[in-house]
């Protein structure tokens, strides 16, 4: 029995040692000091704190008073069994002088160190089981006392408490760290999204998407494949890193080949360090550089595939499934990116065709159709010459004067590309030229009849759509129809402002006709559609022909 002044000496010391334990916050650092701190409380040769996981299993074990080449040497960890078991079932303290005669001993492995006197105090706190501590070999007695059980229980009550405190520190850490790596995520993915909306140019987003990636992942050389019109074969459109040259053996690969084919083809990522199954398409340049792991990561637009995103990188520690996770996401919003910037350069494309074809029709309907009435006066002319020279020279004037109009609609024209056919005339004034025009030209009847002042409201594009159709109409009507009586009618409803024209002439079959064909009836179909309204044309052979058009007199906004 030890006496007063040497318990009240160990309580201090123990007191000391506990402060001493709350202050790290370290697991692994804690678990070894209090061991150590237990061995010196009960003067033991040896001592050893186990760390229990969620199912009371053995997940730590730290020995103290071994060397390291003991430690070595004895290899795996104890599985709970034996004595260490039997604290586990009776979570109550087990003091006993020989372990070799206890019968729930379990014995000593191989290379294990012989021991003799046992102490083994539970690690609790409340009904919670976090841990056991054991002594072995007491130093100046044959075997551990009430008051080392005592004092080794003291310390196992500290030791919960600073364990448990280590544990939710750890816990705090690793969520601190969750949520710092989550708003570097978020950072990443609101970069990218503000990077690719910010511009609708390829080059530029496939530029801003790789940089981004290799700045996040701190990977050396990446690479971008897209796939080809085909949707069959993917071709390498951007590298960047330090290796000056690809690091694939090829710059095309179809679906379902190599790394590269078969991301494209099955949409999910890979992430690798086995080189040995793509050295027939990497470059060994790239292992004997020392990279270590290559990762390939499809870009989507909703389920399709658009193209693939791949790395090489020296860095040997895997990437993690959430970093795979938000690479995903950055491919996706890539790949829609890249969707929309080919949508905006085809729309592009498609708006410089309609513009070839709005000049085309402006060119056929305005500045043609002029020279074409131009040439009609001169073949009247000419019949004029021998029987009336006077009226000859005057429609050659008219001629020249007509000419010289073309040439200035012409050039103002090619200075703002769009027809002043109009000018300053309203539609019941330009229409009127245009049948006095066809009426001179032609020498045949023609007549135009409706109220200006229902037209006085029209938007000057509707006017000017119906403006074409009836020159349009008058040149088809004077190169094909050999008409003698031509009429133009106007008439207006509360909703639309109608135009007929009717004509006399050879008429045609619409069922041989094709819209399509030839630029003047399609321009009709073109013009009026384009300001919301409809043409009708109706003719059959020997009859003449009559076009209805329509437009809107208040458009849609």
């Amino acid at each position: 029995m030890i006496s007063f002044e040497d318990l009240q000496k160990r309580l201090f010391a123990l007191h000391d040692a506990s402060l001493e334990l709350v202050k790290d916050t370290s697991l692994e650092t804690l678990l070894e000091r209090i061991a150590t701190t237990a061995r010196e409380q009960a003067n033991a040769q040896y001592a050893a704190l186990a760390v229990l996981d969620e199912e009371g299993k053995i997940s730590q074990f730290i020995p103290v008073g071994m060397t390291e080449a003991q430690i070595n040497a004895i290899g795996r960890l104890p599985e709970g069994r034996g004595l260490l078991k039997a604290i586990l079932e009776e979570n109550a303290p087990i003091r006993i002088p020989n372990i070799t005669k206890d019968p729930r001993s379990a014995g000593f492995p191989p290379n294990h160190p012989r021991m003799t006197s046992f102490l083994g105090v539970p690690i609790r706190l409340g009904e919670c089981r976090l841990g056991q501590l054991y002594l072995t070999d007491k130093l100046d007695r044959e075997s551990f006392t009430d008051d080392d059980e005592e004092i080794i229980q003291v310390l196992a009550s500290y030791a919960a408490v600073a364990i448990q405190n280590a544990r939710l520190c750890k816990e705090l850490r690793d969520r601190d760290i969750a949520l710092t790596r989550q708003s570097e995520n978020l950072s990443l993915l609101n970069d990218v999204a503000s990077a690719l909306a910010s511009t609708l140019e390829l080059d530029e987003i496939l530029d801003k998407t790789l940089g981004l990636v290799m700045e996040y992942l701190h990977v050396e050389a990446g690479e971008i494949f897209l796939l080809d019109h085909n949707r069959q074969t993917l071709s390498l459109v951007l590298h960047r890193g330090e290796a000056a040259e690809a690091f694939w053996t090829r710059s095309q690969f179809k679906l379902g080949e190599g790394a590269i084919g078969r991301v494209a083809e099955s949409g999910k990522p890979i992430v690798s360090a086995d080189f040995s199954n793509e050295m027939g398409y990497l470059r060994p340049a790239v292992k004997e550089a020392g990279f270590e792991q290559f990762l390939c990561i499809p870009l989507l637009s909703g389920e399709k595939t658009i193209g693939v995103l791949g790395a090489v990188t020296r860095r040997k520690a895997p990437l993690d499934d959430r970093s795979v996770q938000l690479l995903t996401a950055v491919g996706n919003w890539a790949g829609l990116a890249i969707e929309n910037a080919r949508l905006h350069s085809n729309a592009r494309r498609l708006a410089v065709l309609e513009e070839r074809e709005r000049i085309g029709m402006d060119l056929h309907d305005g500045v043609i159709q002029s020279i074409f009435g131009v040439g009609l006066s001169l073949e009247n002319i000419y019949h004029l010459i021998n029987e009336d020279p006077a009226e000859a020279k005057r429609r050659i004037q008219q001629a020249i004067d007509g000419l010289n109009q073309t040439i200035r609609d012409l050039r103002t024209y090619i200075l703002d590309l769009r027809p002043r056919q109009l000018g300053d005339e309203n539609l019941m004034e330009g229409l009127k030229r245009l049948v006095r025009e066809y009426r001179v030209n032609t020498l045949a009847e023609a007549m135009l009849s409706g109220k200006a002042e229902e037209l006085e409201n029209l938007p000057q594009e509707q006017a000017l759509a119906l403006f074409h159709i009836c020159q349009e109409a008058l040149a088809n009507t004077a190169k094909h129809a050999h008409a003698r009586r031509v009429s133009v009618t106007l008439w207006t409803t509360p909703e639309r402002v109608l135009m007929e024209i009717q004509d006399n002439g050879r008429g045609f079959d619409l069922d041989k006709m094709s819209m399509t064909l030839g630029h003047g009836l399609a321009n009709m179909h073109t013009r009026i559609r384009n300001v919301g309204g409809e043409v009708d044309i109706s003719s059959e052979p020997g009859e003449g022909t009559t076009i209805l058009a329509w437009v809107p007199r208040n458009p849609t906004p």
